[in-house]
């Protein structure tokens, strides 16, 4: 079974609120999941992506929030 980590919440996001997850490929591919979680019992996927570790401390901050 894979594993996902929540790592930013977007509860004001002009799309509703949404939420940024950590989660790995069975091969271990990192990747970030931006998805609404409205009222809706499915969730919407916005955007996904492969972090870019110039960007990323360990795939789960933002280095220029650091």
């Amino acid at each position: 079974m894979g594993r996902s980590e929540l790592i930013e919440d977007y509860p004001d996001d002009a799309r509703g609120p949404s939420c940024l997850i950590l989660g790995f490929t069975k091969l271990g591919r990192p990747l970030h999941i931006h998805v609404s979680y409205a009222d809706r019992p499915t969730l919407k996927v916005i955007t996904l992506y492969e972090p870019d570790p110039d960007h990323w401390v360990e795939l789960r901050k933002r280095k220029d929030k650091c």
